[in-house]
This record gives C-alpha cells, structure tokens and sequence, in this order.
C-alpha cells in the first residue's frame, strides 16, 4: 500500500466511511488488539460499505497485532469510526478482535502476579 492509498480523515467526512452510523455492532475496547483473518486476507478487506479504509485495516493488521487506538491514529479518524469499521469488518469475519482480559476474570493470584510484573516494568523505566 502507497501512501497515495492511505485514507486521510481530513478528506473524508466520518459519516460517509460509516455511511451515516455512528454505533458499532459489536463493542470494542479502546485497547483491543486487531488482526486479520485469513478470509480478511484473500478478501483484500472485504467487499462492504468500508473500501479503501476497510483494504488499509485488513493491510495494517496482516501479521501483526494493532490495537483500536493505533488504528484509529493510523487512519486519522475518530475513535467512534474506527471502532465502527473494526465491528463490521469483525461481523464478516474479515478481522479478529482480541478483548483485553479484566482481571475480575482472573484469580487472585493471577491478578496480583500480573500487577506485580506492571509494577516492576514500571520502576525499571
């Protein structure tokens, strides 16, 4: 992908890209991680009402994890809009999305193991 081909928030209005919708289908965490499937792989992004941004998420996320936000700040738009194009294009099965762990769903000692590890990150910088 050019950077000719790159979607510019600032040429495009966000109601065209999302063709007027401003919820998602699906609820998506600002720091859920994004990759593409193999069907979003041979669809080249899929064929819906996203084209080139939905292309350009399919290309950003082949091989590699992107969250939401860096998504979004890729594409220079909203959050709201991104989050809307990651949702339809995750309903067709062209992307994978990776909901962030609470951890109200682990145990404690997991928990408090990983709050640990933060913590440790966190003094060593």
């Amino acid at each position: 992908m050019t950077e000719r081909d790159e979607p510019t928030g600032a040429l495009v209005r966000p109601y065209a890209v999302t063709r007027g919708r401003t919820r998602p289908r699906l609820e998506i965490a600002l720091e859920a991680l994004v990759e593409t499937t193999v069907r979003g792989r041979s669809a080249g992004g899929g064929k819906g009402g996203g084209g080139r941004e939905h292309q350009y998420i399919a290309a950003l996320c082949d091989g590699r994890l992107q969250s939401l936000a860096e998504i979004a700040a890729r594409l220079q738009l909203p959050l709201g809009v991104a989050r809307v194009l990651i949702a339809d294009m995750a309903t067709e099965g062209l992307v994978a999305v990776y909901e962030p762990t609470s951890l109200e769903d682990t145990n404690d000692a997991v928990g408090t193991e990983l709050l640990e590890r933060v913590l440790s990150g966190l003094r060593r910088l």
